[in-house]
């Protein structure tokens, strides 16, 4: 089977896959359409620098533009990979084909698709600018640059999805790989912000150094070659071209040593016999975690716990909380010289608790073994607050982390996170009593994201109630740290976890009262019609 046939067998398979179904076709024609605008997206943004004649813009473009070009074939294969299965090596698993020329095919043929015609199209950009700046001789070279910087996405992208391709193929990993989507698509809008925010900060000279780095990294190397002829450095043209060989050998290597476990699935099996012969603790061990304490508190949050980790709609509670946690507050910092972050932190310590709002209708009808088995309102209530808090604390921590050193203050850390727990706490004892009161039926998820319909501006009403009542519960705190001026460093976060605490206390104990007396109600409100 010569190289030329992967490069058949694929468009043939491709061709018989569009054969008589119009939804595919039009899938593929809007991927066409798609590639397509980002060729011609990347070629008119590289070009730009040249047709400008600055090569200053140059030298910062080229860098940072490739690196996110080979950074894209690293990490899409990871979420899509199967969407090609041409591409799958499992396909050729009973085929007696020599590896070499096994790579070299499922190679070609990578570079025989829309991705790759695509980068190469828009990466030309680099060469245009090169001629205008540099001649004949810097296009050349940048022409050639741009050659071997497919070969080295084409070299990442399938390396990369050979090694993991065992555990791509389960369903836990496409559950992350639509996770991940969703923090790609939830960072959107922090990401402009933050970025146009470092544009009006931006210190240039900086960023030209650090571009300089970058240029001498696997990741920029190829797509920055032409700009060494232009600027008169034509003796590192063959050293970064030295570099990139070198690392698109070591992938070739690493690619050549795992496909046989990808087509072969050898590597989830050996997982499995491992788990099977070392496991020998009893069935109550094997149910709750090693920390969690062996009495009824401990089943519930373990369980809790579990359940935020691996049911995908809880995961995209703590995801949006993750991403508005972390980019609000920098993003806030880079576009207002800092002000406004520290409120945008305590913003976020008031949109934590709000995943709870509705956490009896992540179960449903699954809450009656709760209400057969007799579990008190109060222990119920704190196993599920203590569950959330598991995930949340750390991310508030994160929060505080990153708030005082994007507003330049990281003396200020201690007492930030102790008004993120003061808000935290308030939220809590609000958030819980209404997840009582106003709970309501989840349809069956087809995605992670699905939520019920119909009235979902009354049901969020109680959520938002209880977000602005955390940021009033809040006030006192706030003044506090007002009158108390310097010393506020120390005692904020001593204070602020005090007052959080005790109005979770409270909080919990009046909806550790309704859940006693509102159980058949609120089981009644959970439940799928």
């Amino acid at each position: 089977m010569s190289v030329g046939s992967f490069v058949r067998l694929k468009l043939r398979v491709t061709g018989n896959g569009l054969r008589g179904r119009p939804a595919r076709i039009a899938v593929f024609v809007l991927g066409a359409v798609a590639a397509g605008f980002a060729a011609v997206a990347g070629y008119a943004i590289f070009a730009v620098p040249g047709l400008l004649e600055e090569p200053r813009a140059a030298a910062l473009l080229f860098p940072f533009g490739g690196a996110v070009v080979v950074l894209g074939w690293l990490f899409l294969p990871l979420l899509f990979f199967g969407v090609d299965d041409s591409l799958d090596p499992a396909q050729f698993a009973l085929l007696p084909i020599p590896r070499r020329r096994l790579l070299a095919g499922l190679g070609v043929a990578a570079l025989a698709g829309l991705p790759a015609l695509a980068t190469l199209a828009a990466t030309a950009g680099t060469v245009h600018s090169a001629a205008r700046l540099g001649g004949a001789g810097a296009a050349f070279v940048q022409l050639f640059g741009i050659l071997v910087g497919l070969l080295l996405c084409v070299a990442v992208s399938r390396a990369l999805t050979s090694a993991f391709a065992t555990a791509l193929r389960s369903r836990r990993a496409r559950d992350l790989a639509t996770v991940l989507l969703a923090v790609v698509a939830a960072s959107l809008g922090p990401a402009q912000l933050l970025l146009l925010g470092m544009v009006n900060r931006a210190d240039w000279e900086g960023a030209a150094r650090i571009a300089a780095v970058v240029g001498w990294t696997p990741l920029a190397a190829p797509y920055t070659m032409g700009l060494d002829v232009v600027a008169g450095q034509a003796w590192a043209v063959p050293l970064k071209l030295l570099i990139v060989l070198l690392v698109i050998a070591g992938l070739l290597f690493w690619w050549s040593r795992t496909i046989e476990g990808a087509m072969a699935g050898t590597a989830g099996s050996r997982r499995r016999e491992r788990t099977g012969t070392a496991d020998t603790r009893g069935p109550v061990d094997r149910l709750l975690p090693r920390w969690a304490p062996r009495s009824r508190f401990g089943a519930l949050l373990a369980r809790e716990t579990r359940y935020w980790w691996r049911e995908n709609r809880r995961r995209a509670t703590l995801i949006t909380l993750a991403v508005a946690g972390v980019f609000l507050p920098v993003s806030t910092a880079f576009g207002t010289q800092g002000a406004g972050a520290g409120g945008l932190a305590v913003l976020v310590g008031a949109i934590a608790p709000i995943g709870l709002a509705n956490q009896f209708g992540y179960e449903g009808s699954a809450y009656a073994t709760n209400l057969a088995t007799g579990v008190p309102g109060r222990l119920e209530v704190h196993s599920r607050a203590a569950a959330h808090a598991l995930f949340t604390l750390p991310m508030l921590l994160l929060v505080a982390i990153v708030t005082g050193f994007a507003t330049s203050r990281p003396e200020s850390i201690p007492a930030q996170f102790g008004t993120l727990l003061a808000t935290y706490g308030v939220g809590l004892a609000l958030v819980l009593p209404v997840s009582v009161v106003f709970a309501y039926a989840l349809p069956d998820p087809n995605t992670p994201f699905a939520l019920s319909s119909g009235g979902g501006i009354s049901k969020a009403l109680p959520s938002l109630g209880s977000m602005v009542g955390a940021l009033l519960g809040a006030v006192p705190v706030l003044v506090t740290a007002y009158l108390l001026g310097p010393a506020w460093l120390w005692l904020g976060l001593p204070i602020g976890a005090g007052y959080g605490l005790a109005a979770y206390l409270a909080g919990s104990h009046l909806a550790g009262a309704l859940l006693d007396r509102r159980m058949p109600e609120l089981l009644s409100a959970v439940s799928t019609r």
